[in-house]
């Protein structure tokens, strides 16, 4: 027997729907997929959780930072 599933539903703007397709096709998943990876995510409390998650990325070719 399988455990009962929540079902969750959001409204996405065009905008926003597009986002998710291309950052779900991104990380190579499906957009529900996605959207649970997120929301299984561990949160940023202090500043040096941020900092943790910042060296793990460090030399990310995809992360980079705009001039404005």
């Amino acid at each position: 027997m399988m455990p009962c599933m929540g079902i969750l539903t959001v409204r996405l703007t065009a905008e926003e729907e597009r986002l998710l397709a291309k950052r779900s096709r991104g990380a190579g998943m499906k957009k529900a997929t996605y959207v649970r990876h997120l929301i299984r995510e561990e949160p940023f409390i202090t500043g040096a959780d941020v900092l943790a998650d910042a060296t793990t990325r460090k030399g990310d070719s995809r992360l980079r930072i705009s001039r404005k």
